[in-house]
This record gives structure tokens, sequence and C-alpha cells, in this order.
């Protein structure tokens, strides 16, 4: 098999990445390990930033999402039993954020792709990347149907396979430099079927530690609270999960509504960056080349960022022939990278009880929170960067 892009992973950034290939004229082949149903049907949280939703509209793509998705204008800050919304869209000149899970978005992007004439190879594992610093990568896959080896022979390489995957390792361990931070709590979430509690995401920090309530449609809702990401998940019964819930979320003269908990499960905390991105034609993009923790819902939106810079890199290569332009990649997608590690630690940091802070340190993520309330700009530079950081666009 042959094509001119070889995209391995059909997430968010392989998905994206073949459809902005697809815009500018260039062929691409998607490898994906999962059946279609599989990737579909894994249910994943899905704050889209600003530009996202316009990206995805732009794309021809964006019916169901608008009918569907929850625009919202702001968030809610919670601390010592007191709220603060913060306004997002006016602190941004009217941007919002898009609550729609990361499923959908897969589902729509699939669907999309497919009517195009866009090839995706569903249960094909990719087993190796051959001649990445040559002229003539391939991939080497193993559809589950045969059970025998094949060949994608293309121009370029775009790991796109999360950070399990063989991207990363194809690139040699002396040309990489691998950034971590382990978080010392974890995730607890569950999907419940109730109605909405309330108009917006609510990040709360209480005595007892962080909380998320987030919604994924009118009738079914999701929630957070932290927890030791050692906890075995069958040590909380559903009333144990509901007690801390109240205990974190609720207020004066407001109660969380309950409904049935028909998922859960603990997921734990960390930061990862790898540097560089790209190893001659090979290219990482989305979680195989950094993890953000999920409290400034910058995963999937740092995944299609990476591959907007790659699809315009490549774009400009088609037209004039100049292979030099590639050699930004790395450097213009790692610039908003940390940026977004900065916020996804700032958030985690200030939201979470950490039993390794001091009293003075507790008290001072109180104080950052309350600084949000009281000054405009904190308040705008974390609307600016929940809701999307400009593009770095001169160095593009």
């Amino acid at each position: 098999m042959r094509t001119q892009v070889g995209i391995i992973g059909a997430g968010p950034a392989g998905l994206f990445l073949a459809h902005l290939l697809h815009r500018a004229g260039i062929s691409s082949v998607i490898i994906e390990s999962r059946s279609r149903e599989e990737v579909e049907g894994t249910v994943r949280a899905g704050v889209l930033e600003h530009w996202v939703a316009e990206l995805i509209k732009d794309l021809g793509l964006g019916e169901r999402m608008l009918r569907e998705a929850h625009f919202h204008d702001g968030i809610t800050l919670q601390w010592n039993r007191q709220r603060h919304h913060v306004d997002i869209a006016a602190l941004t000149g009217g941007k919002h954020v898009t609550v729609y899970p990361q499923h959908e978005v897969l589902k729509d992007l699939i669907a999309g792709l497919l009517a195009r004439g866009g090839e995706i190879l569903f249960g094909a594992r990719a087993a190796a990347i051959h001649g990445a610093d040559t002229e003539t990568p391939s991939v080497e896959f193993c559809r589950d149907a045969t059970n025998t080896s094949e060949m994608l022979h293309c121009d370029y390489i775009a790991a796109t396979d999360g950070f399990h995957g063989p991207g990363r390792q194809a690139i040699p361990a002396a040309k990489r430099v691998e950034y971590q931070k382990i978080y010392p709590f974890g995730w607890l979430g569950i999907l419940t079927k109730a109605p909405l509690s309330w108009h917006e995401l609510i990040y709360a920090n209480q005595q007892d530690g962080f909380a998320l309530l987030s919604t994924r449609s009118p009738d079914v809702q999701r929630m957070y609270i932290q927890c030791d990401p050692a906890d075995d998940i069958a040590a909380w019964s559903d009333a144990r999960i509901w007690d801390e819930l109240h205990a974190r979320l609720d207020t004066e003269g407001w109660a969380l509504t309950e409904g049935p908990i028909f998922q859960k499960g603990i997921i734990p905390l960390r930061s990862f960056v790898c540097e560089t991105m790209r190893h001659g034609r090979l290219f990482l993009a989305g979680d195989a080349a950094h993890i953000v923790p999920p409290t400034g819902a910058k995963g999937l939106n740092l995944a299609v960022a990476d591959v907007r810079v790659l699809s315009r890199l490549l774009d400009a290569v088609h037209k004039t022939g100049d292979l030099s332009v590639l050699d930004r990649y790395s450097a213009t997608c790692l610039r908003r990278i940390w940026k977004a590690e900065r916020f996804s630690w700032y958030m985690t940091t200030m939201l979470h009880k950490n039993d390794e802070d001091s009293d003075f340190e507790r008290r001072i993520h109180f104080a950052e929170l309350d600084l949000i309330r009281t000054s405009e700009s904190s308040a705008r530079s974390l609307a600016e960067n929940y809701v999307g950081l400009p593009f770095d666009n001169g160095h593009e």
C-alpha cells in the first residue's frame, strides 16, 4: 500500500489530521488497532476550546455538535462553600467553550472522513516503523482479520498513537528528552443518569479535596472526586461516592441531584512531555508526545493544535517542495504545549488537596482562587487559557 501520509491511530489527532490533509489535497491512510465500534464506544470527556469547535464547523462536521452540545460562557469556582462565576465570554471578547464528549467528536470525524473517501484500516495494529530518517519511510502493520504483516509506504508518518504506541519509541532514545510529573492523587469519575444540577462546570476545592461537576446531556451527568490513585474502585460504593460529592459540592440552599451511577473508574494524574516531536519524516502528535492532567481540559485540544501545525507545514511542502519548513514543527508545537502544561499544573495544584502541602501552601491555594474573584487580570488570564490561547502564527 502507498499514500502520502501514513497516520497511526484514529484518535482526535489522527482523524483531524486526515481531514486537514484531505482539504489540502494530500492523501492519507489511518491505521487503527481497535474496531470502529471500540473507537466510537469509548466514553471520554470533551471540553472543546473555542477554536476547535470553530474548526469542526469549518470542516463541515458541526451539524450534530451544534444540535447536541452544551455551549458554556463561563465556569464556576467553589471554595470555602462559596461560588464564583468566571465569565469567560465577557473576559475573552465573546468566546465560549463547547462541552461535547470526545467519542461523539470521533463519531463525526469518522463518518465524515469515510463519506469523503478517506481510508481507515480498523483492526490493524502498527508493529514497527521503518526508515523514519530516510526519504522512504513505512509502517509495518498486521490486520486482525488476516493475521499477516503488511507494509504502508508513505512520504511521511504521523504517530498519533497515544502514550503506549510505537511512534515515540521509533525515535532513538538519545534524541529524546522526556519530562514527567506524577501527581499524588487521582480522579474517581462517574456517569450518572440524572438531570442537570448546575448550568455550567463547577470546579470545587473543599476541605476534603477536589470535585468537578460536568455534564454529558440533559439527563446524563459526569462527576469527579479526588481520590488516592491506588484505591480499589470496589471500595467505593455508590453511597460513599454520593456522600463525598455532597460534602465537596453542596452549598447552603443547594444540593447535588443524585441518580443511578452506570459507570465509574479511577484515573491517575500526570504530566508528560517528549522533546523532540520529530525524527526525520516521523512526527509525533497528541498523547504520543504529551500528557496533561484533565483539570485544565487541554488533552484533546492540544492534540488538535499539533496536527493543525503539522497539516499546514505539510501543505507548504506540498505546494513549494521546501522541506526546511518541517524544521519548525517541534519548536512551534512545544511552545503551546508547555503553556498548556503550565495551565494544567496551575489548575491542578490550586484545586486539589495535597497531603504533602503545609497549611501555609493550602492557604496559598485559597488565596489564588480569591485572586481570580477580585482581580480582573487574574480572571482574564484563566479565561484566556481555558478557552484557548491564540496561535503563534508568526512562527508557523
